[in-house]
């Protein structure tokens, strides 16, 4: 059985269908990648996945729990959370407020102080910035920011939604080698990104969504070499 797995699953902004009958899995300890254009869907599912945009139809499956009626604030205690697109880090809250939000549900967990340290591990700029505003850094930071408060709420899955968005090109190579790095150190990953490139190059499989359905999936590396892959999201 997978780790994560999505049957079916319909989502709707009032009267549109956002998904129509999206299905995937996710194995335990792989990066799996959701490419396609904007409007494909991609973040839908990744919000149906976490309760915020409830699915209307099909299941959501975790760990053989089915959680798709679960609210979505309590999401999190089922082992799955949520870098959002778009980052939405507490601009008045410092780097450290941020991340203990990320534990607030551990409040009682002792191994907190240990993630913590791990995340400034992976992140030294936040480590750096332990005390900064979280609205006064850069969008590369604020995305490091993001990821690092996702990681600690301790995940079994880990959702990232357009990691690399409005980010500098520098920043958004130190964003994957990461997302790499965590997954290398056992971290199961559904990335969401529009930059299919530095998906495919991080993702085990990969799913391509058009217009709220998947249209093809496989390896990443066939994914790559895929014609109508190369002509549409790679820029060949």
């Amino acid at each position: 059985m997978a780790l994560l797995e999505v049957k079916d699953v319909h989502a709707q902004y009032g009267a549109i269908e956002a998904l129509k009958g999206v299905s995937l899995t996710v194995e335990e300890g792989e990066v799996v990648t959701l490419i396609g254009s904007n409007g494909a869907g991609k973040s839908t599912t990744l919000r149906a996945i976490t309760g915020l945009t409830p699915a209307s139809g099909g299941s959501i499956v975790i760990d053989g729990e089915d959680i798709t009626r679960v609210p979505a604030h309590e999401i999190p205690d089922r082992g799955i959370a949520l870098s959002p697109e778009g980052r939405h880090c507490f601009p008045r809250m410092t780097v450290r407020e941020n991340l203990d939000l990320g534990a607030h549900r551990r409040r009682h967990d002792a191994t907190v102080a240990e993630d913590l340290e791990r995340v400034f591990e992976l992140f030294p700029r936040l480590k750096e910035r332990e005390k900064q505003k979280a609205g006064t850094m850069s969008g590369g930071e604020q995305q490091m920011l993001a990821m690092g408060r996702a990681l600690m709420a301790s995940p079994r899955v880990l959702l990232l939604d357009e990691p690399s968005m409005g980010i500098a090109p520098i920043l958004v190579q130190r964003i994957y080698e990461t997302i790499a790095e965590i997954n290398r150190a056992g971290m199961t990953i559904l990335l969401v990104e529009q930059n299919a490139n530095y998906a495919l190059d991080v993702s085990n499989r990969g799913y391509v969504m058009e217009t709220g359905r998947v249209v093809l999936e496989g390896e990443s590396g066939k994914l790559r070499t895929d014609p109508e892959v190369q002509r549409a999201y790679l820029g060949a």
